[in-house]
């Protein structure tokens, strides 16, 4: 079944709220040799001494708590299992959870460093509704060894707050927030235990006095979170990846275990992505494909082309080439039950101009080979250099990627039937050079690089150009006067004196490039 989704959101919202309490032991425990048999904590140094930074569900049972020494701990408990606390190992294990999460809907964002939050407003009713869509979220964490605490709300302010802190359960969702704890605003230390002074236990209590007296008595923070938490004030939610504004995608009753299965039906979705971009009148720069794993886990792969294109083809092929320099290889496991093509960046189509002698066919070429070699090679590695705006030679260019690298200025042309002003080798920097000149200020006669001098025939020059304005005042900022010369073998070069006599005593001269 394939589903195209639409940008058009429902009005009434509603988010589902994931919590992992034990995400770093049960990360942990996926690539341990073997589970241990103590209670397993996690140490990291903090204020100069080892302390918990996450603890498992046995440590806490027996009364070990994040921020204790490590001493203490193994005084209370002797048979701890220590580990090292990887909070990047972490965030990239809840990072996967929240790509495996998108095949429920795209707007997924990360509440670090252990939950996520879904809004999965127009989304439910492709799995049956609400029920269905946590069962089966819950089957697909399960499979992955995760313990989950979930709550639907109206906010995500309100459904991770359910999601984290109810104890009982409520006859509906706003009985439920009202018996929640004021821990649940998460305020500062101070702010709740003046809140528990003042008898104010639960968000119903709160919520019962007036607006102005508890911004008041307990600050505009208390106030805002309340507020949020009951949906008088926007609750907006960042999500980990925006939604793209075409995306194609099928759905299987039997997963797929074959990779040449998958690809084939990944350009089956290609058509249909190149259909709707024709619809917006656009070509792609962007694709991504995500492959959504029967065990809840998903794998992205990225191409960018440093043109929008709407070609298929081109697509599938630049797809194939990044498979092919994957260093690990898209494993199916127990096989695909969804497939997800995303055009993430959409930009107009460019006119192309056919030429008798194929100019725009060799154009093209070029370009397809620029967005293979960045894909295989990576995108910083592929440079092209652009004009920059600037006088200053070693300025002139920018070695930028070339898969997204603008031509905002044209390069400079010489006249026609004139000789290129600038060499086609330059040196960075400029290579310093001793020259002898007939007066002080004149052009070089003779001048010594590498060792060997070079009689100088003929010369054409100054060309004088003057440093920007804001850097005179070092030495960067002298004046240059270049000279093109050409020395008595024939052999062409590009002199400057770096400084006149009246900004520097004794101005020193360089060679700056080679002509063909």
């Amino acid at each position: 079944m394939t589903h195209k989704v639409s940008g058009k959101a429902s009005a009434k919202r509603r988010y589902l709220a994931l919590f992992f309490p034990w995400l770093p032991a049960e990360r942990w425990l996926r690539t341990a040799p073997q589970p241990p048999d103590a209670p397993l904590v996690f140490t990291e140094k903090q204020r100069g001494a080892m302390r918990l930074a996450r603890v498992d569900a046995r440590a806490q049972a027996l009364g070990l708590s994040v921020g204790m020494p490590l001493a203490d701990a193994r005084a209370r408990v002797p048979e701890l299992a220590i580990v090292p606390h990887a909070p990047a190992a972490d965030e990239h294990w809840l990072d996967r959870l929240a790509q495996g999460c998108a095949r429920y809907t795209p707007l997924v964002a990360l509440d670090a460093p252990d939950g996520l939050i879904l809004d999965i407003a127009g989304a439910a009713h492709l799995f049956g509704g609400e029920a269905e869509l946590v069962a089966d979220l819950e089957m697909r964490l399960a499979r992955l060894g995760m313990t989950l605490r979930h709550a639907l709300g109206p906010t995500a302010d309100a459904a991770r707050a359910l999601a984290r802190y109810q104890a009982l359960p409520a006859p509906d969702e706003a009985a439920a927030i009202r018996r929640l704890p004021v821990a649940a605003l998460e305020l500062e230390a101070e702010a709740t235990t003046a809140l528990l002074r003042a008898g104010l236990k639960t968000i119903g209590d709160l919520a019962a006095r007036p607006m102005a007296n508890i911004a008041a008595r307990f600050g505009a923070g208390a106030a805002t979170a309340l507020r949020r938490i009951l949906g008088d004030a926007p609750s907006p939610l960042d999500p980990r990846i925006a939604p793209p504004p075409v995306v194609t995608e099928r759905r299987f009753a039997e997963p797929i275990a074959s990779s040449t299965h998958a690809s084939k039906i990944l350009a089956e979705l290609a058509d249909e992505a190149i259909e709707d971009l024709a619809g917006h009148g656009k070509g792609g720069r962007h694709f991504r494909a995500t492959f959504f794993r029967s065990d809840g886990l998903a794998r992205s792969i990225e191409i960018e082309t440093g043109h929008s294109t709407r070609d298929a083809r081109l697509v599938m092929r630049l797809f194939a080439e990044r498979m092919d320099s994957l260093r690990d290889p898209l494993d199916p496991g127990f096989g695909f039950d969804m497939i997800r093509l995303a055009v993430p960046r959409l930009e107009r189509l460019a006119a192309t101009q056919l030429q008798l002698e194929g100019g725009a066919v060799r154009e093209a070429g070029t370009d397809e080979l620029v967005d293979r070699l960045a894909i295989r090679l990576g995108r910083g590695r592929v440079r092209r250099l652009r004009p920059a705006d600037t006088h200053i030679p070693e300025q002139a260019q920018l070695a930028l990627p070339a898969i997204d690298a603008p031509l905002l200025l044209p390069w400079p042309t010489p006249e026609p039937g004139e000789p290129p002003t600038r060499p086609f080798y330059l040196f960075d920097p400029p290579q310093p050079i001793d020259v002898l000149a007939e007066v002080p200020d004149g052009p070089p006669h003779r001048f010594r690089w590498r060792r060997m001098l070079h009689a100088i025939r003929r010369y054409e020059g100054p060309e004088r150009i003057a440093a920007e304005w804001w850097r005179r005042k070092d030495n960067a900022g002298l004046t240059r006067d270049y000279y093109r010369v050409e020395d008595d073998r024939g052999r062409r070069y590009w002199l400057f004196r770096h400084g006149l006599y009246e900004e520097k005593a004794d101005p020193r001269w360089y060679i700056h490039g080679l002509f063909a």
